[in-house]
């Protein structure tokens, strides 16, 4: 009997091991099984994985790496404060300086409104219609009626 050597990789070692076996080497159906086992004992979270990519690269890339995200969360929150005060600000000056004008507006335009149903009330509702004054004589009549 030979014997055989079978190699098994665990958390990225090779170990070697030998085994006599009386019979001729045969494919192992229990292959697959040790395989599954070993996956089940490399779990690693997504962030181990990415730190452990990080060793691939230069000290000075990844240095550079954190400085841009370091000044890119910084840039985010100075973003984020000045558009909450500008928004702060647009919107205070919107109440104070246009909302009084609106409402003046709209309030002008219902005083006018009511006039309108008063003289229509008043003097018929052909006078509201063509914004004739009360006491104006009538347009006068169209040529070829009576």
């Amino acid at each position: 009997a030979l014997p055989i050597l079978t190699l098994s990789c665990t958390h990225g070692v090779m170990e070697g091991a030998a085994a006599v076996s009386p019979q001729a080497p045969s494919p192992r159906p229990d292959l697959e099984d040790e395989l599954d086992e070993d996956d089940e004992e490399l779990d690693e979270t997504l962030s181990e994985r990415l730190w452990g990519l990080t060793e691939m690269f230069p000290d000075s890339v990844r240095a550079v790496a954190g400085v841009t995200c370091d000044l890119s969360i910084v840039a985010a929150k100075k973003i984020y404060s000045f558009s909450r005060s500008a928004l702060w600000v647009g919107t205070t000056s919107f109440m104070i300086l246009v909302l009084p004008v609106v409402f003046e507006t709209e309030k002008l335009q219902m005083e006018q409104h009511q006039q309108l149903q008063q003289r229509q009330i008043l003097l018929g509702p052909t006078t509201g219609m063509s914004g004739g004054m009360p006491g104006a004589l009538p347009p006068p009549p169209m040529p070829g009626k009576l």
